[in-house]
């Protein structure tokens, strides 16, 4: 191994991993919930996966993963994990399935048996090595030093459009924060803003949760006043003294896109392509809906190939050479950009490198293997550059420019626009006519009986689903649009329903109970952190 020098810039990994709240006990069998379950096979256990690896081979790395507080909520709901090693046993069945239908083509046996281990391997290591408990298995590797955990927004609101009542923004912060400290017993350092939407005033927010830090997008810092003096490859301070840091867009677009990124390597494997459509419907009816509504199962047999119909069988041996080489070239451009930037702006520079945690492995399956091969590659073959935690980068120095960042997004053309459009703008008069209704009562039903404090809460846990960025964006993206108005409508249906029950002398007890069991998002929130 090479000798430890210091070196000349810095490399910040940063994955957010967020989900909606979906979980429909009334159902047996439910489509949506299935994004979970596709996260956590494909995505959350293959990383870790790679990290312990890492660990075991005495590799130096360091990785900050922000989880939102719905994915914390559904990674410890008993009935979700239940489910979820029963979709594994059925994966594991159509795999075995699998090796027989193809035993006489040696190109589709070979895959089918890798899919076999493969989900064999998801199951021995989320059912015996971490007890069906992922939030241990991620806190045990930021006790070893290598991951920094954070959070964000109770909900994942997108803060900017909630705004007009600053007490739903602090509620939105502060519950994350809570439901962060309460799963991982410690507050988080950081948070990562939802979509990177940021507003001025923000910070005020932020620091009286208790955040030291948080993310925005490369433009948030190049338009902020002052003028930041390094780009975005220093990390600032706000005048609230919360620092933040801003993404770098060369690192994102080598990752992020899928006509000039690593991921559109037309011998990485096909996401679209999957035995759940093409396989005859008799043979494949038990991995699909019930309602015989075909779906992904996650067991693909092709490569991208090229924009054509027609796909060419996925090799993991020539894909996994593809990542090496993807591995390496991310590297030397690193160090030829910490090289470059050392010189102009004379520091050791941070490169802030923020990806959706799933498209590591969800969207592009050899994500997790490029991860890992990096990390390696960084740690045994140079020491130009390195990886750095956020708060590690922050004690290094305390020269850090005071500067007041623009409001900004990292959606589409960097504002508001995906959430607030023509298509999905009718949701914002219902929840800020909400918000403003429970700071009211935070601050006139300050002692509520009992009764009335039970639906209070759950008019809070109403509103807060409700607020999740997530429906506004796949209403604009036009996917799962009828689920994403459904769930924006029932909830702001029962807030309104619970407000009339709160005029009652006696409330529909049913109906609150029903809700408390469906929609059991942070048990322990109290509606007066509205006030």
């Amino acid at each position: 191994m090479i000798k430890p020098v210091k070196p000349r810039g810095y490399l910040s990994i940063v994955l957010h991993a967020h989900l909606p709240y979906v979980r429909h006990p009334e159902y047996d069998d439910f489509l949506e919930e299935d994004w979970l379950y596709e996260a956590i096979s494909e995505t959350y256990i293959p990383l870790l996966q790679v990290f312990y690896a890492l660990h075991r081979d005495k590799v130096d790395y360091h990785l900050t993963i922000s989880f939102s507080p719905t994915l914390i909520s559904m990674l410890q709901d008993e009935l979700l994990m239940n489910r979820y090693v029963r979709k594994l046993e059925k994966l594991i069945e159509l795999t075995e399935k699998e090796i027989k239908r193809t035993k006489n083509d040696p190109v589709f046996s070979r895959l089918a048996r890798m899919y076999n281990e493969y989900f064999l391997k998801i199951y021995d290591t989320f059912v015996n090595r971490f007890h069906c408990n992922l939030i241990y298995a991620f806190k045990k590797l930021s006790d070893m030093g290598h991951l920094e955990l954070i959070t964000s927004s109770a909900t994942h609101c997108f803060l900017p459009l909630a705004r007009v009542n600053e007490k739903a923004v602090y509620a939105q912060v502060k519950t994350g924060v809570e439901t962060f400290r309460k799963s991982f017993g410690d507050y988080p350092p950081g948070m990562w803003l939802p979509e990177c939407g940021y507003y001025p005033g923000l910070e005020k927010i932020l620091e009286s949760c208790g955040v030291k830090y948080f993310f925005t997008d490369t433009h948030g810092v190049l338009l902020g006043r002052p003028r930041p003096k390094y780009g975005v490859f220093n990390a600032y301070f706000t005048k609230s003294d919360v620092a933040f840091f801003g993404r770098d867009m060369e690192t994102s677009r080598s990752v992020w896109s899928s006509k000039d990124g690593y991921p559109g390597d037309y011998y990485y494997r096909e996401f679209y392509r999957d035995v759940g459509y093409d396989l005859d419907f008799d043979y494949i009816k038990e991995y699909i809906n019930p309602d015989g509504m075909r779906k992904n199962t996650g067991v693909k047999y092709y490569r991208i190939t090229g924009l054509t119909n027609h796909k060419e069988p996925y090799d993991p041996v020539i894909a996994r050479k593809k990542a090496a080489a993807h591995a390496e070239n991310f590297l030397h451009n690193r160090q030829q950009q910490v090289e470059s930037l050392g010189d102009l702006l004379g520091i050791a520079p941070i490169i802030t490198a923020p990806y959706d945690a799933e498209l590591f492995g969800h969207w592009w399956f050899e994500g997790p293997m490029f991860l890992e091969m990096l990390l390696r590659k960084m740690h045994f073959d140079q020491n130009r550059v390195k990886t750095v935690l956020p708060s590690a980068y922050l004690n290094m120095s305390n020269r850090h420019q005071v500067v007041t960042p623009s409001f900004s997004s990292w959606g589409y053309k960097g504002y508001g626009e995906v959430w607030l459009d023509p298509c999905n703008d009718w949701i914002y008069p219902h929840l800020h006519k909400a918000q403003d209704l429970m700071s009211g009562y935070a601050s006139s039903m300050r002692n509520a009986a009992p009764g009335k404090a039970r639906i209070l809460n759950q008019m809070t846990r109403e509103l807060m689903l409700a607020q999740s960025s997530d429906w506004p964006f796949l209403i604009k993206m036009g996917t799962a649009v009828h689920y994403a108005e459904k769930r924006v409508k029932e909830h702001i249906n029962n807030f309104i329903r619970l407000n009339d029950e709160l005029k009652k002398q006696f409330p529909d007890e049913r109906f609150l109970g029903s809700l408390e069991e469906k929609d059991n998002i942070f048990p322990g929130i109290s509606y007066k952190i509205y006030s």
